[in-house]
């Protein structure tokens, strides 16, 4: 154990995701069972610099586990893109006497890290907090299940309202860069096309696929479109179908942040408990500058460096499965 790790301290950044309260439970009470002390940075890097540090103890963190958002606070930093930024973080920490950092975020947050220990020498592990489910390093993300969940469940109800009135939906997910919200939840929910960023979007073959259900006497279809999907928005995509498949009633649904919230599922919940304890006894082994991940359903650390540079993309048979089940 590293004898030099006395004080540590917490952030969440970036969007937040379910299951952060869980994990900055377990990293508080991970903490405390090993005789250290912990406190709480409130809004991420923003918060740093500024000094908003508190001293968290176990009844700080208790009644959180089945909370979504994060007890924190989140925040983009642009003062922390700045050399001088970074130099009043490292004062502040220096002020604080806190040893090192453990970041709750994705991959804006890691690259912050890396950056910091090399300016500074701050030592940081990284739990990968993101519903994108697009980190290097993990098979899933904080967020990630519960996010998925609530696209499926809303699919769901959508569904019914699509077959009762013989209707066409356009559905539009989160996911700026990476479509696995899009491509699980599509899958779960028997979506006739799923449109993502990895994979270039041809309107001709939608519009054949649609042209064939509609020749089966499909009563209703449901299209998951990725919000960063190279064809554009469910809005656009659908405008350009709706020129020239006049079929179906068309509607979209635009889900948006309401992903981002509620209660976190159970795995998430357990995911925040393992990453958060893995993260403060990676920090007391003197592990530094890692990501703490879940691979085969074991816990893993990743540099910060690989986790920041490989690109994690969706498994092509996903998206094959899905064309499969909805043909």
């Amino acid at each position: 154990m590293n004898s030099k790790i006395a004080h540590i301290a917490l952030f969440t950044s970036g969007g937040d995701s379910p299951g952060m309260n869980a994990c900055i439970r377990a990293v508080v009470r991970t903490g405390l069972f090993h005789g250290l002390k912990v406190s709480g940075i409130i809004r991420g890097y923003d918060g740093l610099i500024e000094g908003l540090i508190q001293p968290l103890n176990s009844h700080s963190v208790s009644n959180i586990i089945q909370r979504g958002g994060t007890i924190l606070k989140s925040a983009r930093s642009q003062r922390f893109m700045t050399s001088e930024g970074r130099k009043m973080a490292a004062e502040q920490l220096k002020n604080h006497q806190i040893d090192a950092l453990i970041a709750i975020g994705g991959n804006g947050t890691f690259t912050g890290a890396e950056i910091f220990y090399r300016e500074h020498q701050i030592p940081c592990i990284g739990i990968p907090g993101t519903i994108d489910n697009d980190l290097y390093g993990t098979d899933f993300t904080l967020g990630f299940d519960t996010a998925v969940n609530t696209a499926m469940q809303a699919i769901d109800k959508i569904r019914d309202t699509a077959d009762s009135h013989n209707r066409l939906f356009f559905v539009e997910v989160m996911g700026r860069d990476a479509g696995f919200i899009a491509t699980w939840s599509g899958l779960a929910s028997g979506a006739e096309a799923i449109l993502v960023p990895e994979i270039p979007t041809h309107l001709e073959d939608l519009i054949t696929k649609l042209e064939t259900g509609w020749k089966r006497q499909k009563s209703s279809s449901i299209i998951i479109v990725a919000e960063g999907d190279d064809a554009g928005g469910a809005y656009e995509i659908a405008n350009k179908v709706k020129e020239r498949f006049q079929h179906y009633e068309i509607k979209v649904s635009v889900l948006g942040h309401m992903q981002r919230g509620g209660s976190p599922t159970c795995f998430d919940r357990v995911l925040g408990g393992r990453l958060g304890a893995a993260a403060v006894e990676g920090i007391m082994a003197g592990r530094f500058n890692e990501m703490a991940g879940l691979i085969n359903g074991e816990v893993v650390f990743t540099p910060f460096i690989q986790a920041i540079q490989h690109e994690l993309r969706i498994r092509t048979e996903l998206i094959n499965l899905g064309e499969m089940l909805a043909s």
